[in-house]
Order: structure tokens, then C-alpha cells, then sequence
């Protein structure tokens, strides 16, 4: 059975490769890699040298990852182009052109004549350009002096992909390429156009300001996000020293307290439950101290 059926499949193919009446024709576009602005119109040309008189089948389709799927066939549109497109002559005009339609666009014609059957195709790449939309950029509000600080710029929308450009106070910063005027004045941060970061590797009160941050890619109008101001401010040392000096005090003092008065029996009770009610109030009131001592010495680091 298995050597019957190859037979047949072998004989078929030898039918096809000896068939006289078929043969392959040119087909030709204007442009193969066709670029339009999203919502406005694309033109995919396909052109054929075919006599006026012949008889012609068109058709188109759109190759994806998912297969091949038609778009013109049958005399008419299919899909999402259907409403929204039209044909000039044997090429197609597509209104209102979304990101959607995106892809890769083959025209097949096939003839017939006294001389027999004719075929040829072509294939057009259209890519839908796609406007940026407002970014969302990461500032933090506030930093230490001499610490590392990272901010973020990002949109995902526009086609091709947006490069970016910070500002601070209002003034677009320098990208740092080691020469020119980016290395004359002297810049402490590397900001990346690609993926939008701006890094600070040491920050300094210098760079205390209103940054925002702006995207762009060539097509329709450029997005900027909203001004946020970051505060950089110097850590305060002696301010840290006077309170881990106050917290310890305070802790020193609160244990010599307890252990003076457990020393001098003033926790001392003929009844168990008030010796130990007594001694609960003291290691609370030592507790409340250690704790405003450590709310103090927060406040001292935040100065």
C-alpha cells in the first residue's frame, strides 16, 4: 500500500515538472519596503506586463508568524482591510493605516493565454510608523550627597523606537562622549539616548534641580513627562554623632535605673502579681525612652 502511494506521488510530480502550459512571469513594485505614518494612507504596488486582453487572477495575502492568510481574493477585501482599502489596478491603497497592519504583503497574479498558464508573484514589507506617547520617567525627590542615583525615561509605543533626551532646569543636558563640549564641562553623569537612563554615579548638590525628560523618534510631535525636582542635600555628620551619643546615654541611664532599683528592692512586693506589674511598667518606660531616642536619631539622619 505504502509503495502504491509513492508511486502515485512520484508520477505527480513528474506531471507537474512536464506540464508545457505553465510558466513563471515577472511581477514588479514601485517600492518593496514601503514606510507609512500611522492613520494616514500606504500605496503596494504590483505591476505585470501582461496583455490588456488577458484573463487575470489577483490575489494578496499577508505573511505572518501565524500563516499565511488572504487579503484580497475572490474580487474583494477580507479582514481588517476590508472598508478601508482599494485597488489601483492590480496594487492596493490602504486608508487610515494602523500598526496592525505591519507585515509583510505578497501579490500573486497568474494569466491565461494560447500559450498557456502564467505566474508571478511579489512581496512588499510595509512598517506602520507609530507617533511616541508621553513617557514615564522615574526622579527621585530627594538624595545624599555622594550616593548613586539612577532615573528612568520610557515609552513603548512609538515605531521605530524613541530615543530620549533629559532636560534639568529647563536646559537640555550634554551626553557624555569624552570629547567636545559634553567633556569640557566636565559632566558627572552618563546618559543614555537608547534606553533613556540618566546615572549619577556620585551625586552632588550640584545636581539638585527640575528634570524632565523628552522622547522622540522622527514621526508627529515629541512627548515630554511632567517636571520633578530632586533635592540633594550633604549628610549631616555631626548631627549623627550628637544622637548615637544621645541613644546610648539614654540607654546607659535607663539600665542603670532598673538594675539600681531591682538593687535597692523598690520592685520588691509581698504579692507576686504587683512585683511583676511593677517591673512591666519599668521595662515599658525604658522601651518608650529607646524608642523616641531612635526616632530622634532618624530625624538626625534625614537632616
Amino acid at each position: 500500500m505504502a509503495s502504491r502511494s509513492l508511486r502515485l506521488l512520484l508520477l505527480l510530480c513528474l506531471g507537474v515538472l512536464s506540464y508545457p502550459d505553465v510558466s513563471g512571469i515577472s511581477i514588479e513594485t514601485d517600492i518593496k519596503n514601503v514606510k507609512a505614518e500611522e492613520f494616514k494612507e500606504a500605496i503596494l504596488s504590483c505591476k505585470h506586463k501582461f496583455s490588456k486582453g488577458m484573463s487575470l487572477r489577483i490575489e494578496w495575502k499577508k505573511i505572518g508568524s501565524q500563516g499565511v492568510s488572504f487579503v484580497y481574493y475572490n474580487s474583494e477585501f477580507t479582514g481588517d482591510l476590508r472598508g478601508r482599502a482599494e485597488m489601483l489596478d492590480t496594487g492596493i491603497r490602504i486608508r487610515n493605516v494602523t500598526r496592525r497592519d505591519s507585515g509583510t504583503y505578497r501579490c500573486e497574479i497568474s494569466a491565461k493565454s494560447e500559450e498557456g498558464q502564467h505566474l508571478g508573484e511579489a512581496t512588499i514589507t510595509l512598517t506602520v510608523l507609530v507617533a511616541p506617547t508621553t513617557p514615564v520617567c522615574e526622579v527621585p525627590s530627594s538624595a545624599m550627597t555622594g550616593t548613586v542615583v539612577q532615573m528612568s525615561c520610557k515609552e513603548t509605543e512609538g515605531s521605530p523606537p524613541s530615543e530620549y533626551q533629559w532636560y534639568k532646569n529647563g536646559v537640555a543636558l550634554l551626553e557624555k562622549t569624552g570629547t567636545g563640549s559634553a567633556r569640557a564641562a566636565n559632566v558627572t553623569y552618563t546618559m543614555n539616548k537608547k534606553s533613556g537612563t540618566l546615572l549619577f554615579n556620585t551625586v552632588t548638590k550640584n545636581d539638585t534641580g527640575e528634570y524632565f525628560c523628552e522622547a522622540s523618534n522622527g514621526i508627529g510631535l515629541s512627548q515630554k513627562c511632567r517636571v520633578k525636582r530632586m533635592q540633594v542635600d550633604d549628610l549631616n555628620v555631626s548631627g549623627i554623632i550628637v544622637a548615637v551619643v544621645f541613644v546610648a546615654l539614654v540607654m546607659v541611664l535607663c539600665g542603670l535605673g532598673v538594675f539600681y532599683a531591682q538593687k535597692k528592692g523598690y520592685f520588691a512586693s509581698k504579692k507576686k502579681t504587683n512585683y511583676q506589674s511593677t517591673s512591666e511598667k519599668a521595662s515599658l518606660l525604658c522601651s518608650l525612652m529607646c524608642f523616641k531616642s531612635f526616632r530622634y536619631l532618624q530625624s538626625s539622619l534625614e537632616l
